[in-house]
């Protein structure tokens, strides 16, 4: 049986889009609770990825420690983690660039801890532009200097710590909107240890044109029941940022934007069965995990599952989960290997 990639479910969807204009957020211990109590044929979840905003204060010592107790109490480790930069902004004045810069600093000494502690030994941290698609259009060049900026710093800041930062393939953050502008801002920023995060939800809209209609590669009038046009079109985004990704989630769409409280409209996340997918999860999740030879690239040693914005009555349901880690050991058997 593959054992790896190991599987890992994530933290961040008790929190996004959720607060004072959406549902309440689901406490952290509640999230940690039901990933561990999910099985399927005796597999259960490897661990959790976790971000790092409503459950926990960077500004106390101990939080760390709290969450090793915690996730060791059900034999669970730590893999990536998503770095609360949006109080800052990579494209903003120099307070804000400063204080996205120290937000990467505080996640990745946090990360250490968690690798002191013997809870963390894969798994990056995440960041975006902290900047609208609508703000960055009004000097895209300028802009996009200013995040290649502010992220070099923020590698630098990272690399201290032995860390690895993924910029996530979003189309509601600026500069990072389209497959295109994406691997222009990778490029730009030239730093070794700055990589790509792919979730199946979010970068599949990048086939699509959302925000950059000038990038699509999908027709407008795309039919997504076509499953060649949609497996031609994975390919070739696949193919462009493949080379880049060195993190990923593994998710369910519908080909439609989705938004809820305050977080702006992005790939909207499916349920792991929902009959209204676009995806085929085993399969397509492959272009990801295999090069253009159809070999494994083990670029990374634990995949995700992302699905934000949920309703809090699904995801307050045990059977969700379930569902969700019978969708990861299926793409384990078909892309995973023994280590």
């Amino acid at each position: 049986m593959n054992n790896f990639p190991k599987l890992h479910n994530a933290t961040w969807p008790g929190w996004v889009g959720k607060g004072p204009d959406s549902e309440p957020i689901i406490p952290f211990d509640s999230l940690l609770q039901m990933t561990a109590a999910a099985e399927v044929d005796g597999v259960k979840f490897d661990g959790i990825d976790v971000g790092l905003l409503e459950h926990f204060d960077l500004n106390n010592p101990d939080e760390a420690k709290k969450l090793a107790d915690k996730v060791s109490k059900y034999n669970l480790k730590v893999g990536s983690l998503v770095a609360p930069i949006w109080a800052g902004n990579a494209m903003g004045d120099a307070d804000q660039r400063k204080t996205f810069v120290e937000m990467v600093r505080k996640s990745c000494e946090f990360g250490q801890k968690l690798k002191e502690l013997g809870v963390r030994n894969y798994g990056i941290v995440r960041i975006d532009s902290a900047a609208g698609v609508s703000d960055w259009a009004k000097d895209p060049v300028g802009n996009t200097k200013l995040i290649a900026q502010t992220f070099r710093e923020a590698a630098d800041v990272a690399d201290g710590f032995g860390e690895k930062l993924a910029a996530e393939g979003e189309i509601c953050w600026g500069a990072m909107h389209s497959w295109k502008h994406m691997i222009e801002l990778l490029e730009m920023v030239d730093r070794k240890n700055v990589g790509f995060q792919a979730d199946m939800s979010h970068t599949f809209l990048y086939t699509m044109g959302y925000n950059a209609p000038e990038h699509r590669i999908l027709p407008a009038d795309a039919d997504l029941k076509d499953r060649d046009a949609v497996k031609a079109a994975l390919k070739t985004v696949t193919d462009a940022l493949r080379p880049w990704t060195i993190d990923f989630h593994v998710a369910q769409n519908d080909g439609s934007v989705f938004g809820s409280g305050s977080h702006d409209k992005t790939g909207r996340h499916c349920q792991a069965t929902d009959p209204n997918g676009v995806l085929d999860i085993a399969h397509d999740a492959g272009y990801w995990l295999r090069d253009e030879k159809g070999e494994l690239t083990k670029a990374f040693q634990h995949i995700c599952w992302d699905g934000c914005m949920f309703p809090n009555q699904v995801m307050n349901n045990q059977q969700t989960w379930n569902d969700i880690l019978a969708a990861m050991i299926k793409v384990r058997e078909a892309h995973g290997w023994q280590g």
